[in-house]
């Protein structure tokens, strides 16, 4: 790639130029999907974690360039801060025993890295939010030293241009302001990549956003920030407003977040691509030497960086992927709604449950955004990171009626949405002891009404009624989570109480 990242500014004239690349890759996806260049689909998934460190204490260890030195695998990269790393899982194709396989890779991975931590007084969590993370740990200087994302702060920070607001009303309320994106890396997330035709693409993420208040539910994990209980997934709430290049007079006016819900169905991969070129200025206006037109014309396959590029910088909870494999164009979509953890088994069951109901709602003959307005799935996503495992949602009606009914989350997953993604997971041919399994953990999550937010939350409460102070409370929540997530087992089974 002909280009460099540096710090500092970038000048009209840079915009401008980055603004005409845009719109030529814009114009070269549009060519590749009417002369239907993609690959086929190879029913590929692929997972990525990201991670917290912490030391024995509980207490958030800035020290990712050690630890990734010690790790020494392609597999582990820096994330935004510098108590934060992300592992990357190779692409895996969605059939037989892959959930298994998936599960004892990750536990091999995890495990290694674990150990390697440890060696400096750190070790792996698994978490959405640290809970024991304070204001004075998110802040520029504990950014990974890294360029991208200097750039990427310098870029936000100008484009806002006064400090980031964070005001957050749950069950306590947070205010408080940041000079930098620094906020932003508290939150770590799973993603689930699924690679798509373009012919699917519209009815997979549809499907997406339709469920996503219901993997929250379910798999809530972030009920803590700064010492304060908010919602039971705060990570939405807190990413938004850390990223908010918008200051108050352009929120009042409209201007669209760039971390971002959406606003509509769509019938296609491009409307997304072509929204974020619409609606989002670009942060890092680098262009790339190569010309994806010219390149389109010579029978090549354009790599269309300054798209790619500009797209990860536009937060979606789907987001919309193209990518190069061996030459070959495809589309993913990214699934960036759930939060880490609590274990290995607990992720697997979550990317088992998002797999098996997108497929089975994708294929429906009477599809279920046909039948739910988006704005419902939006309120939706947010009552469910309000209230997680004790949400009631909007849903449509069962059998032929029309309308929608208000109904517990959990009454939906279990009743109507389970059997759903079991015939998902058929309709992709994974066995069905791994079906079950994994599936079972998530009815028995309902069956309970556990998930990772409720059981901080109650332990965080016990240890408030044994004498313990907030801060004291909090870190010992962490150290016993921590505990009891490389046990493996999962989370609606784990005894009640912070243990210490």
């Amino acid at each position: 790639m002909g280009e460099k990242i540096v710090a500092g500014g970038f000048d009209l004239s840079d915009r401008q130029r980055y603004r005409r690349k845009l719109q030529q890759c814009l114009a070269g996806l549009g060519r590749l999907l009417t002369e239907k260049r993609f690959d086929r689909p190879r029913n590929l998934m692929g997972l990525e974690i990201e991670l917290n460190l912490a030391g024995s204490d509980g207490l958030p260890r800035m020290m990712n360039a050690e630890v990734l030195d010690r790790i020494a695998s392609r597999d582990f990269q820096t994330e935004l801060g510098m108590f934060n790393l992300e592992v990357n899982i190779a692409p895996h194709r969605l059939a037989g025993r892959v959930l298994d396989q998936l599960a004892e890779e990750l536990r091999t991975g995890l495990g290694y890295a674990h150990r390697k931590a440890a060696e400096v007084d750190a070790g792996i969590v698994m978490i959405g939010i640290l809970p024991t993370l304070d204001g004075k740990d998110l802040v520029s200087a504990n950014l990974s030293d890294v360029d991208r994302y200097v750039l990427l702060n310098d870029q936000i920070v100008a484009a806002r241009g006064e400090d980031f607001t964070l005001d957050i009303e749950g069950v306590e309320h947070l205010s408080c302001t940041s000079s930098s994106i620094a906020p932003e890396a508290a939150c770590t997330s799973v993603q689930l990549h699924l690679q798509v035709t373009p012919g699917r693409f519209a009815q997979v993420w549809n499907a997406a956003q339709a469920v996503a208040a219901v993997q929250i539910a379910v798999g809530a994990n972030s009920p803590f920030l700064f010492g304060k209980e908010l919602w039971r997934e705060s990570r939405p709430p807190l990413f938004q407003q850390a990223t908010d290049t918008r200051p108050p007079e352009l929120q009042a006016q409209g201007v669209r977040p760039r971390t971002w819900f959406g606003e509509r169905w769509v019938s296609s991969a491009y409307e997304l691509f072509e929204e974020n070129l619409r609606y989002f200025p670009a942060l890092l206006p680098i262009c790339d030497d190569e010309e994806p037109l010219r390149v389109l014309d010579d029978g090549g396959v354009p790599r269309l960086q300054e798209l790619v590029l500009h797209n990860g910088t536009v937060y979606r909870w789907n987001r919309p992927v193209y990518g190069l494999a061996d030459g070959v164009p495809h589309l993913r979509v990214e699934n960036r709604v759930l939060p880490a953890g609590p274990t290995v088994t607990d992720v697997v069951a979550n990317a088992a449950f998002y797999y098996g109901l997108v497929r089975a709602l994708a294929e429906e003959s009477r599809p279920l955004w046909t039948r739910m307005p988006f704005e419902t799935a939006a309120a939706n996503f947010e009552t469910a990171c309000r209230h997680g495992i004790e949400a009631d949602l909007e849903w449509p009606r069962p059998g032929r009626g029309s309308g929608l009914t208000r109904v517990p989350a959990v009454k939906l997953v279990r009743d109507e949405l389970l059997p759903l993604a079991a015939a998902g997971l058929d309709a992709w041919n994974v066995e069905p002891a791994d079906r079950d399994f994994y599936l079972g953990v998530i009815e028995g999550r309902c069956r309970r009404r556990v998930n990772g937010a409720s059981w901080q939350v109650d332990a965080f409460h016990r240890a408030l009624d044994a004498g313990l102070d907030r801060q004291d409370a909090l870190a010992a929540v962490t150290r016993r989570y921590s505990v009891l997530m490389h046990s493996d087992e999962p989370v609606h089974t784990w005894p009640a109480g912070p243990g210490d």
